[in-house]
């Protein structure tokens, strides 16, 4: 129906999501820097797509890698990954799509630098293939808790666009859909930047889910005249003991959800749990630019020089979490032992 991104003989396809939901336009990427200043603008964006999308650029730009010796390559190869770390902070999902790659070459039986690179880009392809279906199982899961007649309320954008494919919290509402549950999704704006109306919005009407889009701060008022059977979001990182980074405003849906007596889940892969985070407090939020609240698009709403913090991601506490929908199933309370129970047996399966 419409791919996000797509990796060609020479090129990366990058769906410009700053064009939708007006103009369906794909950025063609032949370069790394190209790639790094489509994260930077969001024309790309979304934990899952941003390791994807990543690992594909590191592996396209390493075609170029001149060193003749396997440690000159290393060496340069470390020099493409930084280039793209320093694009977003807050996704982990980048930096554990890189170790994946890298680990992978270095435990590898060659020094020979064109098989490095096919390997490289075999690991890639291999992380895109491996998001779609581990998205499909998140939905497959999450289905489980979505009853009949459902109405469920999300922020930002989980979809297919976040994602190599099918979504991640969106993706449980779409597998609610798909078999044959009767679903209504509560799509909140998400200011500043207004992924849940471009884009959340734009996703629902392709794939024919019926919803309603609200402003962010009617959310609240929204669970208390309409009522909502699940809160769903997705993450950029969660920590060893549950803490949830998520697009600005999840913080302030938990709590209303908490308040209303509603269940809160968080829909991710096991890519983006860090265990080498302990919680929310040490995750790394990322701050944007003033004027994406100053302005919408090229016209200024505020007044000049005025002061403003605009940070692009919050943290839920684990305590208002009900559940981590992963591909491995719902991650429960205690998320300390859960979570390690779960990427021990996402480690197995990788040895094995």
């Amino acid at each position: 129906m419409y791919q996000p991104i797509a990796w060609k003989e020479d090129h990366i396809l990058l769906l410009d999501q700053t064009k939708l939901p007006e103009q369906e336009v794909y950025i063609e990427c032949r370069d790394l820097e190209t790639v790094a200043d489509a994260i930077r603008r969001l024309a790309v964006r979304g934990a899952p797509a941003l390791g994807v999308v990543a690992a594909l650029a590191v592996a396209l730009e390493a075609r170029i890698i001149t060193g003749k010796t396997r440690d000159e390559f290393f060496h340069e190869l470390q020099k493409l990954c930084d280039r793209i770390l320093e694009t977003r902070p807050t996704a982990v999902n980048m930096k554990w799509a890189l170790h994946r790659v890298t680990e992978k070459l270095q435990s590898a039986d060659t020094a020979q630098v064109k098989n490095l690179k096919k390997m490289l880009e075999q690991e890639a392809l291999a992380i895109f293939h491996e998001d779609i279906e581990a998205n499909q199982k998140i939905g497959i899961h999450g289905r489980e808790i979505v009853p009949d007649q459902a109405t469920i309320m999300t922020i930002c954008n989980t979809g297919s666009l976040a994602t190599a494919g099918y979504g991640t919290a969106f993706g449980v509402i779409r597998a609610a859909a798909e078999a044959g549950k009767k679903v209504l999704a509560v799509s909140c704006e998400t200011r500043p930047l207004l992924q849940g109306s471009r884009l959340t919005a734009w996703e629902l009407q392709k794939n024919n889910i019926p919803f309603v889009l609200i402003t962010d701060s009617m959310a609240g008022y929204y669970m208390k005249k309409k009522g909502a059977d699940l809160v769903i979001i997705g993450a950029d990182r969660i920590a060893a003991n549950g803490d949830s980074a998520n697009k600005i405003g999840s913080y302030s849906l938990a709590i209303l959800a908490h308040q209303h007596n509603i269940p809160f889940y968080v829909a991710a892969p096991t890519s983006t749990i860090d265990p080498d985070t302990q919680q929310g407090d040490d995750i790394p939020i990322e701050e944007r630019k003033p004027e994406e609240i100053t302005h919408i698009g090229n016209q200024r709403i505020a007044p000049d020089g005025v002061a403003v913090w605009n940070p692009a991601f919050d943290v839920v506490p684990f305590a208002y979490i009900a559940g981590i929908i992963t591909e491995k199933g719902i991650i429960k309370p205690p998320y300390k032992k859960n979570i390690r129970k779960a990427l021990g047996e996402n480690r197995q399966e990788t040895t094995d």
